[in-house]
């Protein structure tokens, strides 16, 4: 049985859909909550994937949270092995880092549903092909990463040019989130520290519009997000597509 190791960071934030095609595929997942065990020190070189989670801290906090410093070594070293690796927001900010790249300040904040498109070299990425056309993903993030030294840059949105970037052929590192699902989105909406983070843009993000949008869009991302959920995870061995995707 192919194991998959998962860093995750608050609770609210989870796999979502990548859960139940971990589980049809057959793969082992094992958390590390580095909410409740800051100084875990798993052993990166017994499993066959990596997926990093997001979470409301930045990469440069490694002072209140030292777990951040243990994860950029540990991604090196995944990174060393070939191990496959899917970084989701703050986790892609972390594989940037990983790789030497700056993470900064976006020119504003992304909260709600954005137009990403593809580049060129992400029209034609194995993975990101599904997208097709311009499609709206689900954003929720202040900072940005620059595409690392080696990277291919697969993806962009108006407002925030670099959204996705690969490494090698096993590395990406996604800031938008595909994992959502409508209950998903709900529960960011109604998380103090989220509402705080809408709170504090003064009425430029508004959760009811973010709600009606939702309502629009979701379904098209729930079959978007099995599609490239699903090719990535064949990285890691052939897994089954056609299992419906919800929240665990």
């Amino acid at each position: 049985m192919k194991k998959v190791l998962v860093f995750q960071h608050v609770p609210f934030e989870i796999l979502g859909t990548l859960d139940p095609l971990l589980r049809s595929g057959g793969y082992r997942t094992r958390y590390i909550n580095f909410g409740r065990e800051p100084y875990a020190e798993p052993e990166i070189d017994k499993y066959h994937g990596l997926i990093v989670l997001g979470g409301p801290m930045n990469v440069d906090m490694a002072d209140e949270y030292p777990h951040l410093n243990t994860e950029v070594r540990l991604i090196k070293r995944a990174i060393e092995l070939g191990t496959p690796i899917l970084g989701i927001c703050l986790g892609a900010q972390l594989i940037a880092k990983s790789l030497g790249a700056e993470v900064r300040r976006n020119g504003q904040k992304e909260i709600g549903w954005y137009e990403i498109s593809l580049t060129d070299e992400g029209k034609k990425d194995p993975i990101l092909k599904y997208f097709k056309d311009t499609r709206p993903i689900f954003e929720w993030h202040g900072d940005t990463f620059e595409i690392p030294e080696g990277a291919v840059h697969l993806a962009q949105s108006e407002t925030c040019t670099n959204q996705a970037f690969k490494y090698g052929e096993k590395v990406y590192a996604f800031q938008f989130h595909m994992e959502v699902d409508a209950a998903l989105i709900e529960r960011w909406l109604t998380t103090p520290v989220y509402q705080a983070e809408i709170a504090a843009t003064q009425g430029a993000i508004d959760p009811e519009v973010i709600r009606a949008e939702t309502r629009h869009n979701i379904e098209q991302l729930g079959e978007l997000s099995e599609q490239v959920f699903g090719a990535f995870l064949e990285l890691m061995g052939k897994v089954n597509r056609t299992t419906r995707i919800g929240s665990k």
